[in-house]
């Protein structure tokens, strides 16, 4: 057993003899014993704790925490099990979490709660908390708005490094991060300057001489993946977010960047899969049987449906491998492994476009890499195939069958051409759908699966009845 696996099984032994801990102090009513076991603690495992407790003994023990230790754990709690303590919660212990958890945490929160709670909750939060919950509220879905904290460090540029520090130790408590600072003038994002930047310089340096003015920032309405990607290409920590008139609103943190990237890649990855309408942030024991359900069948009614046209060809060709049987044997093979080349394929293309490695104008560029990559590929699968049914058929069932040269021939070339088919597909299939609007995610496994299995069986049937003509 490796080091890490160690470390793994020693936290969860930790984390059970913990949890028996509480469990044996919450019936023996030792309630301070609980306060001082749970204090010590980092938030992140006393927050994995409360979700493994039953939502009676979850809330005895929240309540219980020290105020840093509750809200800290509160924040690195799931989805699931926040609401769960929420429903528990009276309307003071909620505005009492709001106040004490950043803001976009907060909106997060509030944005999955009833209407009618909302509402109670706004009304008795205080009015600065209230105005800037409402104006996260009220931005688009999935924007940088939605997803950004107004609580932020800010400077002015008539600040020496010494009026800076003042600054950050009055404002900092309530920002989300302190390592960057943004300099403002009537609230217009004019500088952003960092921690370091102001540690190793003089106390009397001007602000001016430090920040940088050539701001990048996003706005407030951009998408929320574009502003991670953004994040993640220039290596910010934290990203400022801007109105239409330039006014600086908020910033969006490495944290938040991170979640977004998270949600997104978990919604491609459901959307190859064929599971559709599904909340990228739920978790699989979280989700109910019905639900899961519901996210599944639309698209496998779909795919079943589309597989009619896989039926159509066989039929058609119906005459063809009843004069020679033999032909489907081959079948699955040849329609499962260009499926495979086109997945493969696919996957680096959503990859790519999701990452802007790869854009909808590199049309061309992608189908001459694809075309030259499938002509490789397709021939060394074709050749080993050949090879394979050579062996199988003629040197050790020797008379069994005739025309195997032939049979060998047919699958060949047969592979060779579908391999190029589902290379080409895999590969275009997604940039169309992204200069049509469409989500690439949506063009991969499902729909790539049944145009190359009735592609596959198009190109064999017309090779081996050419082939074959004359012969039976």
């Amino acid at each position: 057993m490796n080091s890490n696996e160690e470390i793994v099984r020693e936290n969860r032994e930790e984390e059970k003899l913990t949890k028996a801990k509480l469990l044996n102090l919450l019936l023996r009513r030792q309630y301070r014993e609980i306060r001082d076991l749970t204090s010590d603690m980092h938030p992140a495992d006393v927050a994995e704790i409360l979700e493994n407790l039953d939502e009676n003994n979850r809330l005895v023990v929240f309540r219980l925490l020290k105020k840093e230790v509750a809200t800290e754990a509160f924040t690195f709690m799931s989805d699931e099990s926040r609401n769960d303590l929420v429903e528990g919660f009276s309307d003071a212990e909620i505005v009492n979490t709001l106040e004490q958890i950043s803001l976009d945490e907060a909106a997060d929160m509030l944005e999955d709660m009833p209407a009618s709670v909302v509402k109670r909750v706004l009304a008795k939060s205080s009015r600065q908390t209230r105005e800037s919950l409402n104006k996260l509220l009220h931005y688009p879905e999935d924007s940088a708005g939605s997803i950004m904290t107004p609580e932020y460090v800010r400077l002015r540029q008539n600040m020496t490094v010494r009026d800076a520090f003042r600054a950050i130790r009055e404002q900092g408590e309530d920002a989300e991060t302190v390592y960057t600072a943004y300099v403002v003038e009537m609230n217009r994002l004019i500088g952003v300057v960092t921690a370091r930047d102001l540690l190793l310089n003089d106390p009397e340096t001007p602000i001016t001489e430090l920040m940088d003015d050539n701001v990048i920032s996003v706005k407030v309405t951009d998408d929320q993946e574009q502003v991670a990607r953004q994040m993640q290409h220039y290596a910010f920590s934290a990203m400022p977010v801007v109105d239409a008139e330039g006014m600086l609103v908020g910033i969006v943190t490495l944290d938040d960047a991170l979640d977004v990237l998270t949600e997104e890649s978990t919604e491609d990855m459901q959307k190859m899969a064929a599971i559709v309408n599904s909340d990228a942030t739920a978790s699989y024991f979280g989700t109910s049987v019905v639900q899961h359900a519901k996210q599944r069948i639309p698209w496998l009614l779909i795919l079943m449906l589309s597989a009619t046209f896989t039926g159509m060809v066989t039929e058609h060709y119906e005459t063809t491998f009843a004069s020679l049987p033999l032909l489907v044997s081959f079948m699955p093979m040849l329609m499962d492994t260009p499926g495979n080349c086109g997945n493969q394929t696919c996957t680096l293309m959503v990859r790519g476009l999701a990452l802007g490695e790869i854009t909808a104008k590199d049309f061309l560029k992608v189908f001459s890499k694809e075309l030259r990559i499938a002509l490789m590929v397709g021939a060394v699968l074709g050749v080993v195939n050949g090879a394979r049914i050579y062996i199988m058929y003629d040197l050790m069932m020797p008379g069994k069958y005739e025309h195997i040269i032939i049979y060998a021939i047919v699958v060949s070339i047969s592979l060779f051409m579908a391999v190029i088919l589902a290379k080409l597909v895999g590969g275009l299939l997604p940039l169309a759908a992204k200069r049509l609007g469409a989500d690439p995610a949506i063009m991969a496994t499902p729909f790539i699966t049944t145009i190359v299995d009735a592609g596959s069986l198009i190109i064999y049937f017309r090779i081996a009845g050419i082939l074959f003509e004359g012969l039976v």
